[in-house]
């Protein structure tokens, strides 16, 4: 199998590359983490390379790119430490719409793409722990139209999005796969209730009370597994890109860094704990390319190669977030230095759509063959 990237991939890659170097500085990302995390401006910017439109139709204005390039976007993303919610306005959000009726797709893809609106998933309740079918927001009918009633958590950008799209049971018991219908809310109907994360982003709590919404897919639950693994694979590739610098700051560190007269990268203990975590880091970057590879593959071999994925970027994540910052020291933890914020993120994002005890759980529910270990 050929891993190389296109002529027009590498491209992409660079463009990305030389926005965050010529516009995203750590310095910048650290004033916008001091002031709250609002990133709408980010996300404007990003829109207007095109990259709001990556994955959107060119019918409706966007570059109608695929899996791959969405990887490679993330990655540059996550190298810069970007601060937007990119993966779920950009990429989960289209995916989710993809299924609205053509009408609806018509009013709020096109503003999608150029990047005048911003669209996130509320998927999360207090007591979801990262389970789709356990929705509690109840919709009703009325007439033709609907209303929905309940709470969403930690909802990312919660206060900066004109609309949510939501998850909410029009049948059966929390739990029940199904029942459970998906619909698009405007932020001006719900009451929003908003806060920093320890990331430096912004989240929200969104409650709705008799909130009127329109109907993407009356059989919603298929829908939201098949764009959660597009957030997953894209959040992979994002730690990626957050490991790779991470693991060159480090280096650089210990290139300079000296006791005893001599660079602490020449004492054999610390090399042999950099190979290790460049052992980490690569197998969690052949686990991305795996997680993208696996898209668009039918939803039972696709849930189990996310849930895999999941579970080895989420051992990646914090065996080389962790020890890098071993490795750096006093300085790793402080405020002012760039790579406790590479830190910060990996450990958000390792608890993000799902942990890595729930995609173990994902992968063990999911096993066919016994190994031999059973007669």
């Amino acid at each position: 199998m050929d891993f190389n990237f296109t002529e027009d991939q590498e491209s992409l890659r660079d463009a990305v590359h030389r926005w965050v170097e010529k516009g995203f500085g750590f310095e910048r990302r650290h004033e916008l983490a001091k002031a709250g995390g609002a990133a709408r401006e980010v996300y404007t910017e990003l829109a207007e390379l095109g990259l709001a439109g990556l994955v959107i139709p060119e019918a409706h204005g966007g570059m109608g790119m695929g899996p791959i390039e969405a990887m490679v976007v993330n990655e540059e993303l996550g190298r810069g430490l970007v601060n937007a919610p990119y993966t779920f306005g950009a990429l989960m959000a289209p995916r989710l719409l993809a299924a609205a009726p053509e009408a609806l797709q018509a009013e709020w893809l096109p503003r999608m793409a150029s990047g005048g609106s911003l669209v996130v998933p509320a998927l999360h309740e207090r007591h979801t722990r990262y389970r789709l079918a356990q929705v509690a927001t109840r919709a009703t009918a009325q007439g033709n139209a609907w209303r929905l009633e309940g709470t969403k958590c930690v909802v990312p950008a919660g206060d900066e999005a004109d609309a949510f799209i939501v998850p909410a049971r029009v049948a059966g018991a929390p739990g029940d796969a199904a029942g459970i219908a998906v619909f698009l809310v405007q932020r001006a109907a719900a009451q929003v209730n908003a806060y920093p994360t320890y990331d430096g982003a912004r989240a929200a709590d969104v409650v709705l009370a008799a909130a009127p919404a329109q109907l993407i897919a009356a059989d919603g639950h298929a829908l939201l597994e098949a764009a959660l693994d597009v957030g997953i694979a894209a959040q992979c590739a994002e730690a990626v890109g957050l490991m790779d610098y991470l693991v060159a700051l480090t280096v650089e560190y210990m290139n300079t860094r000296k006791q005893f007269g001599v660079a602490i990268a020449s004492f054999q203990a610390l090399r042999h704990r950099v190979a290790d975590v460049k052992m980490a880091l690569e197998l969690g970057r052949s686990m991305s390319y795996y997680a993208s590879l696996k898209l668009g593959e039918p939803p039972a071999q696709r849930r189990r190669a996310l849930a895999q994925a999941g579970v080895q970027l989420g051992q990646s994540m914090r065996f080389v977030s962790q020890t890098c910052l071993q490795l750096q020291g006093g300085i790793g933890c402080t405020d002012e230095y760039v790579g406790s914020h590479y830190f910060k993120r990996l450990s958000m994002l390792e608890l993000s759509l799902a942990d890595t005890h729930h995609h173990l759980g994902e992968v063990a529910a999911r096993m066919q063959d016994t190994a031999g270990v059973f007669a």
